[in-house]
C-alpha cells in the first residue's frame, strides 16, 4: 500500500476496495517499461497536468506525429511539441515543477499514465523525470480513427474569464469526453480522462460544473487527489474545430445520491480558438458508457 498516498487510501476505504487496491498497487512502476516504448512511439496525442504561477491546477493538450513521443531511458519522456502561446500551463513547464501526462490512443481504446516533474527545457520540447508510470482500463473511452492532416496551429489569443459563457457551458453538455487534472503535495501532479454519452457533464450555471465518477480502475488516484487537495483543472476538446476549453478551480466529492460524483466550482476559463478538425473521425461510443 506504500504506493498510495493518505487521500487516496481514504477513497479506496470508503468505496470499499482497500483489499482489491493492494493488488493493483503492484501494476504501479517507478519507471517507464521497456515494453511501452512501441506503443509511445505510435501515439499523437497527450495531455497534460500541472500548475502555473498562481497556483492554480489546470490541464492542457499535445499532438503530433507518431513519433513525437519517446522515452530515450526509463526516467525520461520526452514530447517534441509545445502548447499554444495562450495555454496557462506554459507557466507548469518549468524545471522541476510536477508535471503529469496521459498518453491515449483513442483508436484502440489504450491509455498510460506517467508523473513526474519538468525536466530542462530541450529547445521547444517538453520533457518529463519519471516518478510512476501505470496503465489504465479502456472503459469510457470514445473510439476514434485518426485521418487526414490535422490543423495543429493554436497559436491565435487565448480568452480569459471568470466564468462560462453560454456557448461554452452547450459545448460542456454535448462533450463525451474531457480530461482532468490533480494534484497531490508529496505525489505531485496527475492527468486522467473521463468519458460518458454527451450530456454526462452537467453545467448548473456560469461557474459550476458536475460529472459522474463512474467504476474504474479502483486505484482512486484522481479523487485520491481531490480529497488531498481540491484543486483541478479540466480540459474540454472540439475535435471539429481543435478549439479547447480549460477550466481550472476547485472540486469537491458527493458522496450522497444514486450515484457518486464531481463537482467543480470554477475560478477561470480560458479558451483557445481552433484551426481546423484535429483528424480524429468518430466511430463509436465506448460500451461502457451508462445510458
Amino acid at each position: 500500500m506504500g504506493v498510495f498516498h493518505e487521500g487516496e487510501r481514504k477513497v479506496q476505504s470508503r468505496a470499499g476496495v482497500a483489499g482489491e487496491a493492494r493488488s493493483l498497487g503492484r501494476g504501479i512502476s517507478s519507471a517507464i517499461p521497456s515494453g511501452a516504448g512501441p506503443f509511445l512511439a505510435t501515439q499523437r496525442l497527450a495531455a497534460l497536468a500541472g500548475i502555473d504561477n498562481a497556483g492554480h491546477v489546470w490541464a492542457s493538450l499535445v499532438m503530433g506525429d507518431p513519433g513525437f513521443i519517446t522515452a530515450p531511458d526509463g526516467g525520461t519522456l520526452r514530447l517534441a511539441a509545445r502548447l499554444a502561446a495562450a495555454d496557462p500551463l506554459n507557466e507548469g513547464l518549468v524545471e522541476g515543477r510536477p508535471l503529469g501526462i496521459l498518453v491515449l490512443d483513442p483508436e484502440r481504446r489504450r491509455r498510460i499514465r506517467l508523473n513526474g516533474r519538468a525536466g530542462a527545457p530541450t529547445g521547444g520540447g517538453i520533457e518529463v523525470r519519471i516518478d510512476e508510470v501505470f496503465g489504465n482500463c479502456p472503459k469510457y473511452i470514445q473510439a476514434r480513427v485518426f485521418e487526414g492532416e490535422p490543423a495543429l496551429d493554436r497559436d491565435g489569443d487565448g480568452r480569459r474569464s471568470a466564468a462560462l459563457s453560454l456557448a461554452q457551458q452547450r459545448a460542456i453538455e454535448q462533450a463525451d469526453t474531457f480530461f482532468i487534472a490533480s494534484v497531490h503535495g508529496a505525489a505531485g501532479a496527475d492527468a486522467s480522462h473521463r468519458g460518458g454519452q454527451p450530456g454526462f457533464v452537467r453545467v448548473d450555471g456560469e461557474r459550476r460544473v458536475r460529472f459522474p465518477d463512474y467504476a474504474g480502475n479502483n486505484m482512486f488516484q484522481t479523487l485520491g487527489n481531490l480529497t488531498a487537495d481540491p484543486r483541478v483543472g479540466l480540459l474540454f476538446l472540439d475535435f471539429d474545430t481543435g478549439t479547447t476549453l480549460q477550466l481550472t478551480g476547485r472540486a469537491r466529492i458527493l458522496w450522497s445520491g444514486p450515484e457518486r460524483a464531481v463537482e467543480v466550482e470554477v475560478d477561470e476559463v480560458v479558451e483557445i480558438e481552433g484551426k481546423g478538425p484535429l483528424g480524429w473521425r468518430f466511430l463509436e461510443y465506448s460500451p461502457f458508457n451508462p445510458r
